[in-house]
């Protein structure tokens, strides 16, 4: 059977949230100038946690899967609609899955890959066609990943990286590519570390940044993915090992890591930040958030100003300034702590914040949107 203290480490979407860290207990230390403002907005058809939202080419937003409460998965989708600022209901996959990936293709249909389903993790993969409102099965990936990593590579590709295969709080070293053009899995040489909960984002330059995770324990260490020679290369490690955090690709060309937390979950979430510099193959120190956040999106929103948003893990949303080094708190805040909720950019430039779960495994249906 399924251990339930899994579900707290490794499950994508974690149940018994007992002892996480008061809202009074929050810690609002440093520069509270506002950027942007946070302002409620329609609710979700169904309340979600631990879901995907993916912006499509028409502007509209694909809200898949997730979780109403630990074991209470959705096979549902919903699009958001910003003419009007509402959902409505689509095709629902044919797996109710929880703690997946999802990409938008260069065709402009949206890969979905892995996740929890039931007492397991799922290798299978569905595809959505906005054209249609449908979702279709594809062929299955090599392994089972529970919250992998799934990156959209600059051929159209995608790299899939880690996730958890199995009944443990870690996961894999494996990943492999997605080919578009014939709807395979190519399995590649395995990463360095096995991590779960890491972050992945695309360098200027076309390579990938595999951040964190966890593999027997959490990890600082860092890789990377060149889709010229399909291998991957350790470079320089992070000060703090980290997981369940955030990255943000900078304009300079930079990564910020921020937040997530260590080998004590809960009682180890982060306010610390770092920054990975491409040209030196190093991570230094950043300032730190304003509140200690885990069970963030994957990717930190860069917005057209080229401050990146933070959002999750806490009723605060922050934005770092690239041109200070710090993070600055925007204006209005959520009613509570949304932990794997979703941060979507939309078309004008505002940001959709939809769902996630508090200090409790109860999703929330409520979303907001986040005004530069």
């Amino acid at each position: 059977m399924y251990r339930l203290n899994v579900f707290l480490v490794a499950f994508a979407a974690a149940g018994i949230l007992c002892d996480s860290p008061a809202i009074s207990d929050f810690n609002v230390h440093a520069d509270v100038s506002a950027r942007g403002t946070v302002k409620q907005g329609s609710s979700l058809l169904e309340p979600r946690a631990s879901h995907s939202a993916t912006l499509l080419p028409d502007g509209r937003v694909l809200i898949a899967g997730g979780m109403r409460r630990n074991q209470d998965f959705y096979s549902s989708a919903e699009l958001y609609e910003p003419a009007t600022g509402k959902f409505q209901a689509t095709g629902s996959m044919a797996v109710a899955r929880v703690g997946h990936a999802a990409v938008l293709l260069l065709s402009g249909k949206v890969l979905i890959v892995g996740g929890w389903v039931g007492h397991e993790s799922t290798d299978t993969v569905e595809l959505y066609d906005p054209a249609t409102g449908k979702f279709t099965a594809l062929p299955k990936m090599s392994v089972r990943r529970g919250r992998p990593c799934a990156t959209l590579l600059n051929s159209g590709d995608v790299l899939i990286t880690g996730g958890g295969d199995h009944d443990s709080p870690g996961g894999v070293d494996s990943a492999e590519v997605f080919h578009t053009a014939t709807n395979k899995f190519e399995a590649l040489s395995p990463m360095h570390a096995a991590r779960i909960a890491q972050t992945a984002t695309v360098l200027n330059d076309g390579r990938v940044l595999i951040v964190g995770g966890r593999g027997d324990t959490v990890t600082a260490t860092a890789e990377l993915y060149d889709p010229a020679t399909k291998r991957f290369t350790l470079t320089g490690s992070m000060q703090t090992a980290r997981y369940k955090h955030t990255a943000g690709l900078l304009s300079d060309g930079r990564v910020l890591i921020a937040g997530g937390s260590d080998d004590r979950d809960w009682r180890g979430a982060m306010n610390s930040a770092e920054i990975y510099d491409p040209r030196t193959g190093s991570f230094s120190a950043a300032s730190s958030l304003n509140d200690s956040r885990f069970k963030l999106p994957e990717q930190a929103v860069q917005l057209r100003s080229g401050l990146i948003l933070v959002a999750g893990g806490s009723k605060l949303v922050e934005v770092y300034d690239p041109a200070t080094g710090k993070f600055l708190i925007a204006a209005g805040q959520m009613n509570d702590a949304r932990h794997y909720m979703t941060e979507t950019k939309l078309g004008d430039g505002s940001v959709l914040l939809t769902g996630g779960y508090p200090g409790n495994d109860q999703a929330t249906g409520e979303t907001w949107i986040y005004h530069p």
